[in-house]
């Protein structure tokens, strides 16, 4: 087929093609000329102060701060256990027949489920309590609940 039946659309498709194949072997020689100066000087890159990334290394007489290795935590470190504590409530709701209950907390005003299983003295209804707390299937659950 020759070139005259071509149409102008045709010839501009062509001519970006010819154009795109130019620039990628440009870029190719460009990488290859880059590869054969690949010095690790060139390939080396630093950060100023602000964060930014530079091809000049600092100066090292602004060095600001001399890093103690000591100091230095790896890994995250142990709990410090502070003990039980005693928290204080006041009992919302219990249904003897059934042997479940609710605390309202005093201080934060959350509410625990009891259990009969969970109570050393036979608490009822208004009472004020002692309890600990200790997480269940559902949620946390007031185990070990005195009468004060």
């Amino acid at each position: 087929m020759g070139r005259s039946q071509e149409t102008f659309n045709k010839k501009e498709v062509r001519n970006k093609k010819e154009k795109k194949r130019k620039e990628k072997l440009e870029k190719k020689l460009a990488r290859k000329e880059l590869e054969k100066t690949g010095k690790l000087e060139d390939m080396m890159a630093y950060l100023d102060d602000d964060g930014n990334i530079t091809d000049t290394p600092p100066d090292p007489t602004k060095k600001k701060k001399v890093i103690n290795a000591k100091s230095i935590e790896i890994g995250i470190p142990k709990k410090v256990d502070e003990g039980v504590v005693i928290r204080k409530g006041r009992v919302e709701f219990f249904n003897h027949e059934k042997g479940f209950g609710f605390i309202k907390e005093i201080d934060s005003f959350e509410k625990h489920f009891v259990h009969i299983n969970g109570c050393i003295d036979e608490i009822d209804e208004g009472n004020t309590v002692t309890f600990d707390l200790e997480r269940g299937m559902k949620g946390m659950n007031a185990v070990n609940v005195k009468k004060v």
